[in-house]
């Protein structure tokens, strides 16, 4: 079984040009993302799918291994099944280049939320949100089946809760994909869902897919905006505090 962690990181961004190149601590947002996914012990390869060559070279200079993709891939999934059509495996990580503080043991348990059983096509994780990050838009939620199924995915606060104590599940920037799956959910035209949501999963659940979620180990956040990167560096400085 053979695992290959893709991490997508595109130059340009409306809200935050060049922000896989952006300092963070000292670094590149995309080297704290590149070694993160490194210490993952279920993990054949980790490779950095990129529009840029800056970026490639960035990569390439922390010792990593990059790849060149198109510049009009319309998603992270679309970079990922461009760069599955040169590299095979038997299962895609999907590990989203502005998430710095995701934590290596995640990515572990997006391939064992895969791999718990044989015909699981699609799964990412989820984490306990905080009360005061509920009603962010760019802070998607999702809800989830008594058997670890997704059942929608939202900016929106789901589900709504008209008793008992409010329990929100953050979805966290990661996916595990199966070969055949990754092909096929590239090939997907855009659904309503999607479009009314920005939320490319959305399009797969339309579909017909299933979508497995594991419990993460810990939080991650999200980088859109510089106000975010500032968030990413606050957090980043208290974990490294003796």
């Amino acid at each position: 079984m053979t695992v290959i962690a893709v991490i997508p990181a595109r130059f340009a961004s409306v809200r935050f040009p060049g922000k896989p190149l952006a300092p963070l601590a000292g670094r590149p947002m995309v080297v704290h993302v590149l070694e993160a996914v490194r210490a993952a012990k279920r993990v054949d390869r980790v490779l950095v799918a990129t529009d840029d060559a800056r970026i490639a070279e960035c990569v390439r200079a922390a010792g990593g291994e990059a790849v060149l993709t198109s510049p009009d891939a319309a998603s992270g999934t679309d970079r990922i099944a461009e760069v599955a059509r040169r590299i095979p495996a038997d299962v895609y990580l999907n590990v989203q280049g502005d998430e710095p503080l995701m934590p290596g043991a995640n990515i572990d348990l997006a391939v064992a939320a895969l791999l718990d059983g044989p015909d699981r096509e699609l799964a990412t994780l989820a984490f306990p949100i905080a009360a005061a990050d509920v009603g962010d838009p760019n802070s998607v939620k999702v809800a989830v089946a008594r058997d670890g199924r997704a059942l929608y995915f939202s900016r929106s606060p789901i589900p709504y809760y008209r008793q008992g104590p409010p329990a929100y599940r953050k979805h966290l920037g990661i996916y595990a994909y199966r070969a055949k799956t990754l092909a096929a959910v590239a090939a997907l035209p855009p659904s309503p869902l999607e479009r009314a949501e920005s939320l490319e999963q959305l399009r797969w659940l339309e579909a017909g897919y299933t979508i497995w979620v594991g419990e993460a180990a810990g939080d991650s956040i999200g980088v859109d905006t510089p106000a975010d990167m500032a968030e990413a560096e606050r957090r980043l400085a208290k974990e490294t505090v003796p």
